[in-house]
């Protein structure tokens, strides 16, 4: 294991976001807070910290990384950059965050879950809000993605830390063979959604500073507000409409994104099986979701129209905005938005869940299984779209949806343990396993009634969910540590 060739990458990536630690500093000077000096004393720790990893392990050259540092320098980045991001949430906030709660948070934030600890945000200082935002952009992009395109400059490829972070089984053969380069790509589509979000946010009324903190958490699918009523607070049709749109885009990959506009063949997205069963399924729940309302109270209106598209869409691509009240809904609606938010949006994008490619694998699987009962001997390949997939694949999918419910209900049982009430346990583990954000029973607008124990594990299973499992679970077995 090359200790020192992973060690130099922390340092690098901890160097690179402790700058990121300062933009919150103009925000506090705009607004005269009290709190620029929590900023300062974080980036010089982070700083401080990364200089030191990167400085004792200089070296003029190294080998290529193999697999099991790509797997682990993934799963650190990830721990060291939520660790780092605590501090200006335990310094410099009027609420005064305990260690585990501004843990929590800060993982909460780099992870795009939305699950806060914030009671109450009406009277919290703007540079945390930007901040809380930030870290949501921050993760939405990836930290994979920025430490791909820094391998480069240390003469590293980087294609096993990609393979780290993307776990899908569809490969990403089509996309630039240099990882780097289709990563710094990739950064330019994320900037321009934000940089129209923003806008468009902007000219629907939003005031400056929310159009820029929302358009981070929606691009992002993270759901961090600047207000306890999330966006309910704007109540503005054409903004929920904008978010809609917004969402919807970000829950598509965003190497068909690449793909589709790098040549200018739109009909790249209609070609797609997995944006096929993305947007069918969102449309599906919309459609249940208004029914199921209209048949229990006979009023349908268009705001309530509106609401509901935006709800479904906002779970469904696992962001976690509200406009409604999503515990109040009739019959089996609050647990249908989490179930929706369990599948998730596309792989490759920046949602949670299960996502699509996954559903759809095991679906057409089924469908499979279903004819050869009728008919044994005939021989039928499993497709997704027009391209066939082996049978490693869909064994594949099949292990990753046992492990995934093992952690589910490992983790619901062990909140259980804890004294918490069934309702409560299953949707938290659900809304952190699938960096959802808001769940039901206690933890359906905040987290902050949840003791140490709870938070530090809540924050593990968004990590272990961010992961896709797989990446971090593998670090625990015995295998991966044997040469």
């Amino acid at each position: 294991m090359k200790f020192r060739l992973i060690s130099r990458v922390l340092g690098i990536g901890l160097i690179a976001f402790s700058f990121l630690q300062l933009t919150p500093i103009i925000v506090s000077i705009i607004y005269s807070e009290d709190n620029i000096a929590a900023f300062a004393y974080s980036f010089l720790i982070t700083l401080a910290f990364g200089s030191f990893l990167y400085l004792v392990n200089f070296e003029k050259k190294y080998e290529g990384i193999r697999v099991k540092e790509g797997f682990l320098l993934t799963v650190l980045l990830w721990l060291f950059f939520t660790i780092f991001a605590t501090l200006p949430l335990i310094l410099g906030t009027k609420s005064g965050l305990t260690i585990v709660s501004a843990y929590f948070e800060a993982t909460s934030g780099l992870t795009t879950t939305g699950a806060t600890i914030f009671s109450d945000l009406s009277g919290e200082y703007y540079s945390i809000l930007f901040y809380r935002g930030l870290l949501q952009w921050i993760g939405g992009l990836g930290i994979i993605v920025l430490a791909i395109a820094l391998m480069p400059l240390l003469g590293v490829g980087g294609m096993q830390l990609y393979r780290g972070e993307t776990q899908g089984p569809i490969n990403q053969s089509k996309l630039r063979p240099k990882i780097a380069e289709t990563a710094m790509v990739l950064v330019y589509i994320y900037l321009i959604l934000t940089l129209i979000c923003f806008l468009s946010y902007f000219i629907a009324g939003m005031e400056y500073f929310d159009a820029i903190v929302h358009s981070f958490t929606t691009i992002a699918i993270g759901g961090f507000s600047n207000y306890n009523e999330s966006f309910a607070f704007f109540n503005n049709n054409t903004i929920y409409i904008l978010a809609v749109i917004f969402m919807f885009i970000s829950g598509i990959s965003f190497s068909l994104h690449y793909l589709s506009f790098s040549n200018f063949r739109l009909f790249n997205y209609l070609k797609d099986p997995e944006f096929g069963f993305y947007w069918k399924m969102l449309f599906l729940a919309f459609l249940v979701f208004l029914l199921t309302i209209w048949f229990s109270s006979s009023e349908i209106s268009s705001n309530l129209i509106v609401s509901s598209l935006f709800t479904v869409t906002s779970f469904a691509t696992t962001t976690g905005f509200t406009v409604l009240d999503h515990t109040s809904f009739p019959t089996y609606l609050p647990q249908l938005l989490i179930f929706i938010g369990m599948i998730g949006a596309c792989a490759g994008s920046t949602a949670g869940g299960f996502k699509a490619i996954r559903g759809l694998v095991l679906l057409n699987h089924a469908r499979r299984e279903l004819k050869k009962l009728i008919h044994p001997n005939l021989v039928l390949p499993l497709k997704i779209g027009k391209k066939k997939i082996n049978s490693e694949v869909a064994d594949s999918v099949w292990g990753f949806l046992t492990v995934y419910l093992l952690t589910f209900l490992v983790g619901s049982f062990i909140l259980m343990g804890q004294g918490i009430d069934t309702e409560t346990a299953f949707s938290a583990i659900a809304a952190c396993l699938n960096n959802l954000g808001p769940g039901l029973g206690e933890v359906a607008y905040n987290y902050a009634g949840m003791d140490a124990f709870t938070k530090v594990l809540l924050a593990f299973v968004m990590i272990l969910g961010r992961l896709e499992i797989y990446t971090l679970l593998v670090l625990f077995t015995a295998f991966f540590w044997k040469e």
